[in-house]
């Protein structure tokens, strides 16, 4: 969660000046990462995915290579960083749903509570700081699309790391996208052709290396772990980082109710994870 924290902010940096464009932002930073990825692969000598895989590692590559960074790029554009928090805080409760439908997993009613009531603190903390929900713009029906993009992707990305690994799953499913994101950073550089600043380029950097391939070998390998649902309220903690992020990068002002509003978003995470922990150590 930290190295995602870090997401939104850079993404809003990235694509604020005009310099670098969304489509650029979003498919681009995928193209650098297939780079590493494919290197990576080829190095360890990873056999490949078999049958029924490929098919799974295309779902993935659709949530989180292709549909998450584009969307929230284009998203970016007009909305904050803190608003766009209030959205993407509803992606553990997606997680967790999205998980028990495709992983069969069952837990507890106490996770349940707790998540409910993590979302809902994570929500109502992100809306102090992004201005609330308000309308429904177009950027909040892309950042909700978005979070079920990704949902989608961490779910079947969680199941196949438990076949594949949980590094090879996203370095697998980024070299397959890879062709779709190369033709589409070459459109993009067609028809805006980037000249970002410096502060530009490092932001698209770090999507590239950490937010698109590094932060995913934690991340998946948590989600092997398992079960999923409850792992996936440790997403909880994100929208307090990335607001943390914004302030410092972005020059917003942190208030005591932001304060506040980390804490029981941090502490629900918590307790939410305990059930997870206590009801696994339960099972011989």
């Amino acid at each position: 969660m930290a190295a995602f924290s870090f997401t939104v902010p850079f993404t809003r940096v990235a694509v604020a000046g005009g310099g670098l464009s969304p489509l650029f932002v979003g498919s681009g930073r995928a193209v650098i990462a297939a780079l590493l990825a494919a290197a990576a692969l080829a190095v360890t000598r990873q056999r490949l995915p078999r049958g029924v895989q490929w098919a799974r590692l295309a779902v993935v590559a659709g949530g989180v290579v292709v549909g998450f960074p584009v969307l929230t790029s284009y998203a970016l554009t007009t909305a904050s960083a803190g608003h766009s928090a209030v959205v993407i805080a509803l992606l553990p409760a997606a997680t967790a749903v999205l998980a028990v439908l495709r992983g069969h997993e069952r837990p507890p009613v106490r996770f349940w509570a707790m998540a409910a009531v993590g979302a809902t603190a994570a929500v109502g903390f992100a809306s102090l700081r992004g201005g609330g929900f308000g309308g429904l713009h177009w950027s909040d029906l892309l950042l909700l699309g978005a979070v079920l993009a990704a949902g989608t992707g961490y779910a079947e990305g969680g199941l196949l790391a438990r076949e594949l690994g949980a590094w090879q799953t996203i370095s697998w499913a980024l070299v397959l996208s890879a062709p779709l994101m190369i033709a589409l950073t070459a459109f993009s550089v067609a028809q805006h052709p980037p000249t970002g600043s410096p502060t530009e380029w490092a932001a698209f950097a770090y999507l590239g290396v950490v937010s698109m391939f590094l932060g995913f070998f934690a991340w998946y390998r948590g989600l092997a772990i398992g079960p999923m649902a409850q792992v996936s309220q440790v997403q909880l903690v994100q929208p307090v980082m990335t607001i943390c992020w914004a302030a410092l990068l972005l020059h917003e002002p942190i208030t005591w109710p932001t304060v506040l509003g980390g804490l029981t978003v941090i502490a629900s995470a918590a307790v939410a994870v305990r059930v997870r922990l206590g009801r696994t150590s339960g099972v011989k």
